[in-house]
C-alpha cells in the first residue's frame, strides 16, 4: 500500500517540513517495531499558483492508496475542491487532513468537508504513524481497478489518539488528544531528501528553496490572535542536535534558513548559545531568520550582534500595535521603549536586517490610532515594515472574542478582517492602500533616499504614504504591470505636482536611487542628460583605475553627475556594483 501526504505551499520557493517530519516519523516508527511496515509513504509539494486541475491530476496518477493533506488558511480553499473531486474518482481511497487549519473545531470541519475520512488533529508525529497501522492492521487493498482500501473481516479495532474521524453510522467520534512529542525523537529529514526533487509539478529541490527549521515548540505568551499561544509546553531541541543540524546547511552553503521557533529567545542563554554558534561558523553566505521579542535583547545580545557579518542574521520584530489599550485588550505583554531601544540599538551596526510587524484590525485601534502606531513603528527606521490584517482564526481568543468586539471577517480563509467596532470597511481599503506603497517604495529598499526626501516636506511617515496610496489608485496604477521607470515616474509627477518648487531636487534624488540599485543600460526620462559631462566623467574613471581599460570600466561602474540643488556643487559619483550593501543590495558610491 502506498500513502501520499500533500502539501500546498503558498509560494515557489516555500517548502512544507509538516510533511517531511511526518514521512520521516513514520519511517523511524516502522524500523521501531510500532509503525506500519507494509506502507510506502511519500510526499508530494505544490503551489497554490498552480492550477487546481493540474494537482488533481498529478496526485491521480500517483495512485495513492490513503490520501492526507496539510491544511492551512493560505490553501483550505484548494483542498476543499481537491477532496471533493477526488474522492468522487476514487471513492474508496480515504482522505485525511491535519495542519493547524482543520485542528480546531474538528466536528466543524468534517462537517464543512463531508468527503474527508478522518482529521489528524494537534501534532502530528505520534498520530500519523498510527494512522498508518490503523490502516495495515484493518483494511486490504481493493482487487480490481478501484484504488483503495477496504475492511478486513474484523471488528477489534480501536481508534488511536489524536483522531477525528466518521463512525459506522456517520457519527463524529474525537478520541483524545496525542502526548506531546520530543523534539529529540524527530529525525533530521533534510540529510535524508537533499538534494532529491520533491514529487510535485515544476518544484525546485530543496538545494534551492527557504529552509525551514524548528528547534522548539511552544510560546510563554498568549497574544489572543495567535494559535501559538494555544501550546503553552515550550520544549526544545537538545543543542547538540541543533549545532549538528545547522553545521549541515553551512556545509550545503544554502541560501536561507529560516528559524519557525516563536519568540527564538523566550530563553536567552539557549538563543545566545545558538547566535554565536553560527557566528562562529558562518560561511559567508548562509542568512538565518528569527522571530524574536526585541524587548527581551540586552546588552550581551547587543555586543554579540555588533560581531557578526552584515547579513548573516535578520530578526523579526511583532509590535503588533503601539497603543496600549490595543496591547491590553490581545493580552500582549510588552515594553514599548525598552523594544525601541532595541530596535533601534540592533540597527546601529548596520549589519541586521530588522523586520518590523503590525496589524491593523485589533481592538480599540481606529484609523487614527493605527495611524500614529504606524509613525511610532516607522519612526524606528525598520529594514522591512509589514503592515498585515488581523485574520481571525478557529482556535484562538480572539476567534470567542470577535462577536465581542464587533470584528467582521471574511467567511472564507484566510478569515481576515474587514471591519470592527472600531474600523470601517473603508478604513480597511484605505489601508490596503498604505500597505501597498510601503510595499513599493518603502520594503523595496529601492526609493531610500527620494522616500526620505519626500517624508521631509510631508512630517509625518503616515500621512505620506496614505497620500501616495490615494493617488495611485486615483491613477488606477494598481491595475497594471509596471517598468521600473514608472514607479520613479509616479513619485516624480506627484512631487511636480504638490511640490513643484523642489522638482529638480527631487529628480536627482530618484536619479541616484534609479543607480544605486542597477546599472541599467536604458536612461531613465527623469535623469539629466549625460553628453555635456562625459569626457569629465571618463577622465575622472579612468584616473580612478589607470589599470583597467575604458570598455571594461563602463561596464562595471556608472558614474552620475549630481548638481545643486541636490548636491553643494556640481559632484561625480561612481557606483560600484561589485560592491554591495547586505541589507539594501545597493551599490556602493564613491564621490570622484
Amino acid at each position: 500500500m502506498k500513502c501520499l501526504l500533500a502539501a500546498i505551499n503558498a509560494k515557489y520557493i516555500h517548502s512544507n517540513p509538516a510533511v517531511y517530519s511526518l514521512k520521516a516519523y513514520a519511517e523511524k516508527a516502522a524500523k521501531e517495531g510500532w509503525g506500519a511496515r507494509g506502507i510506502q509513504v511519500e510526499f508530494a509539494e505544490y503551489t497554490i499558483n498552480h492550477r487546481a486541475a493540474e494537482i488533481l491530476d498529478d496526485i491521480y496518477m500517483k495512485e495513492a492508496d490513503i490520501l492526507c493533506f496539510s491544511c492551512y488558511i493560505w490553501n483550505i480553499e484548494y483542498v476543499k475542491t481537491l477532496v471533493k473531486n477526488l474522492k468522487q474518482l476514487n471513492p474508496a481511497v480515504p482522505i485525511w487532513l491535519g495542519g493547524p487549519e482543520v485542528s480546531f473545531a474538528c466536528e466543524e470541519r468534517l462537517a464543512e468537508i463531508p468527503e474527508a475520512d478522518g482529521i489528524l488533529y494537534g501534532e502530528g508525529e505520534r498520530s500519523f504513524p498510527e494512522l498508518l497501522r490503523f490502516y495495515e492492521d484493518f483494511y486490504e487493498k481493493k482487487d480490481g481497478n478501484c484504488r483503495g482500501l477496504q475492511r478486513k473481516d474484523t471488528d477489534s479495532y480501536k481508534l488511536p489518539r489524536g483522531f477525528a474521524c466518521r463512525g459506522e453510522g456517520g457519527e463524529i467520534i474525537i478520541t483524545p488528544p496525542q502526548d506531546f512529542v520530543d523534539m529529540d525523537e524527530i529525525p533530521f529529514y533534510y540529510k535524508t531528501m537533499w538534494g532529491k526533487a520533491v514529487q510535485g509539478i515544476g518544484e525546485p529541490d530543496t538545494g534551492t528553496r527557504i529552509i525551514y527549521y524548528e528547534s522548539s515548540r511552544g510560546c510563554p505568551f498568549s497574544c489572543s490572535y495567535c494559535l501559538s499561544s494555544v501550546d503553552k509546553r515550550l520544549r526544545f531541541r537538545s543543542l547538540a542536535m541543533v549545532y549538528e543540524e545547522l553545521g549541515f546547511f553551512l556545509e550545503k552553503r544554502v541560501p536561507q534558513v529560516k528559524f519557525v521557533d516563536r519568540t527564538f529567545n523566550c530563553r536567552k542563554s539557549r538563543a545566545m548559545a545558538i547566535w554565536t554558534f553560527l557566528r562562529d561558523h558562518d560561511n559567508g553566505v548562509t542568512n538565518f531568520h528569527f522571530e524574536i521579542g526585541a524587548d527581551l535583547l540586552d546588552e550581551e545580545a547587543f555586543t554579540l550582534f555588533e560581531t557578526m557579518r552584515p547579513g548573516l542574521i535578520q530578526l523579526e520584530i511583532g509590535v503588533q500595535s503601539a497603543n496600549q489599550e490595543t496591547l491590553k485588550a490581545i493580552h500582549r505583554t510588552v515594553d514599548m521603549e525598552k523594544l525601541r531601544t532595541a530596535v533601534m540599538e540592533v540597527g546601529r551596526g548596520k549589519n541586521i536586517r530588522r523586520h518590523l510587524d503590525l496589524i491593523a484590525g485589533l481592538p480599540f485601534e481606529d484609523y487614527e490610532s493605527f495611524g500614529r502606531s504606524f509613525d511610532e513603528v516607522y519612526s524606528m527606521g525598520p529594514d522591512e515594515l509589514q503592515l498585515g490584517f488581523l485574520k481571525v482564526l478557529k482556535g484562538t481568543p480572539m476567534y470567542a472574542d470577535a462577536a465581542r468586539y464587533h470584528i467582521v471577517y471574511q467567511t472564507e480563509a484566510p478569515f481576515e478582517v474587514l471591519k470592527t467596532r472600531w474600523l470601517s470597511h473603508e478604513d480597511v481599503i484605505h489601508l490596503k492602500q498604505v500597505e501597498n506603497m510601503v510595499e513599493i517604495y518603502y520594503n523595496s529598499r529601492q526609493f531610500l533616499f527620494s522616500i526620505k526626501l519626500l517624508l521631509s516636506w510631508f512630517g509625518r511617515p503616515f500621512l505620506m504614504y496614505e497620500a501616495l496610496g490615494r493617488e495611485y489608485v486615483r491613477k488606477a496604477m494598481e491595475k497594471r504591470k509596471h517598468v521600473r521607470a514608472e514607479l520613479y515616474e509616479f513619485l516624480l509627477d506627484y512631487v511636480k505636482e504638490h511640490f513643484s518648487a523642489k522638482e529638480e531636487q527631487f529628480r536627482q534624488s530618484l536619479t541616484l536611487d534609479y543607480y544605486l540599485r542597477e546599472n541599467a543600460k536604458k536612461r531613465p526620462g527623469f535623469a539629466i542628460p549625460l553628453e555635456p559631462y562625459r569626457d569629465a566623467m571618463r577622465k575622472r574613471l579612468g584616473g580612478r583605475f589607470p589599470d583597467i581599460p575604458m570598455k571594461q570600466l563602463l561596464k562595471d561602474y556608472h558614474v552620475e553627475v549630481f548638481e545643486p540643488p541636490f548636491s553643494e556643487g556640481r559632484e561625480y559619483w561612481l557606483f560600484d556594483y561589485g560592491n554591495r550593501d547586505a541589507l539594501t543590495g545597493n551599490a556602493a558610491v564613491i564621490r570622484l
